[in-house]
């Protein structure tokens, strides 16, 4: 069974998602798009800095002979702000921008996805304290930038945040050196794959960070880190969100590793690789931990809850701890990252196709939903890593509890 909210098939979508890098005929002449995302809303100013990670012992899954390589961003509070840092890396716009031409039925070039900036300053310097850490695994495909919105607004938060790009699974994957490892799939079907594989890349980063903690860099080429970043991890406080199959490695981490918390699932079935979801352990086992299911609108048989979802039912009835279950009406699986604001963006300056639209972000209000986003993602891991509670019982607009 393939999961149509970890890996959508859409030829519309796709290429968008970060699934293909294909070339459109032609370029822009004229000047190219910013992109402007909504800064975040935290008391601290935030920093950002990039690790190259080998697995020595881990042969890759996907190019075997070669071990196994991730590229991971670390986000953090700052002391001051200092010059933004790139959106994507260089290389792994061109790569997804070629792609997202493709989607957006524009011609190559239209959207400056090269010269986009974040909300986070390039190796600012660490604001002192422990802080909270959480993991985030991005969507099959996609480029651990592509959840900017939420990563930057955490990390204001003063949170350290940690993303991942899944090498051979996404578009492009940039390392130090000017190399780029682009998608490389094995023959279908791969979901079972995929699936373990990243759940052993969360595990390794996680062993990486205690590596940070102890005052080494994990770093492969032994690039410069922020001053003090490693002390400010609180390694007995970490949470884990993702979208989509980041969701999906979430969960798995939480029901498997006692490191994790907490978790978050952003639209993701928990079923993935199994043709039936009883027989996925983290599903059969459940959980005593604290978790947030997060769903979009109807694009099949309905809403996207523990109602409608085999796998997300057999979960919530398994799992014994505090849980939630969100769901966003009139969203779809993309409203959960950037997409949700990248794409109204867009439309002020050219005509979004109708059906990407559908597809990706629904016809929820763009504000309302980032504005759940910032405001959810926060409360949960506040509430369950710092024990500050939070009033789970009134919905903000464009959002609804199930249960």
């Amino acid at each position: 069974m393939l999961n149509r909210r970890i890996l959508l098939t859409s030829a519309a979508l796709a290429p968008l998602a970060g699934f293909a890098a294909l070339r459109s005929a032609g370029a822009s002449t004229e000047v190219p798009i910013s992109i402007r995302l909504p800064r975040p809303t935290g008391p601290f100013p935030v920093g950002t800095t990039e690790l190259h990670l080998v697995d020595a012992g881990r042969d890759d899954p996907f190019v075997p002979g070669r071990p196994r390589e991730l590229m991971i961003s670390v986000w953090y509070p700052a002391s001051r702000v200092t010059a933004p840092a790139p959106y994507l890396p260089p290389l792994t716009a061109e790569v997804f921008g070629e792609g997202a031409a493709i989607a957006l039925q524009q011609p190559v070039g239209t959207i400056d996805w090269v010269g986009a900036k974040s909300h986070a300053g390039l190796l600012a310097p660490v604001c002192p304290g422990k802080r909270p850490v959480v993991l985030f695994s991005p969507g099959f495909g996609v480029p651990r930038g592509l959840a900017s919105i939420s990563v930057a607004e955490l990390a204001s938060r003063g949170y350290v945040v940690v993303t991942v790009d899944h090498t051979y699974e996404v578009s492009g994957v940039e390392f130090p050196g000017n190399r780029i490892e682009v998608q490389t799939l094995p023959p279908a079907p791969y979901a079972m794959l995929a699936r373990t594989t990243r759940f052993a890349d969360l595990r390794f980063v996680l062993d990486s960070l205690t590596r940070l903690a102890r005052g080494e860099n994990p770093d492969a080429e032994q690039r410069r880190l922020p001053a003090g970043l490693g002390n400010i991890l609180d390694l007995d406080r970490i949470g884990s969100y993702g979208h989509s199959a980041g969701g999906l490695t979430s969960i798995d981490l939480l029901v498997a590793d006692p490191r994790i918390r907490a978790a978050i699932d952003l639209d993701a079935e928990l079923g993935y690789g199994y043709d039936d979801p009883a027989d996925a352990p983290t599903v059969a086992q459940g959980t005593n931990r604290p978790f947030l299911l997060t769903g979009s609108g109807a694009t099949g048989p309905g809403p996207h809850d523990h109602r409608t979802d085999p796998s997300w039912g057999l979960f919530w009835d398994h799992s014994t701890g505090w849980k939630r279950d969100l769901n966003v009406p009139n969203g779809r699986h993309y409203s959960f990252v950037d997409y949700q604001a990248l794409i109204p963006w867009f439309q002020r300056f050219f005509t979004v196709p109708p059906e990407l639209i559908a597809n990706t972000i629904g016809t929820a209000n763009a504000d309302q939903v980032l504005r759940a986003m910032r405001t959810y993602i926060p409360a949960f891991f506040d509430q369950h890593l710092r024990h500050r509670p939070y009033d789970w019982t009134h919905a903000l607009p464009e959002t609804r509890f199930i249960a």
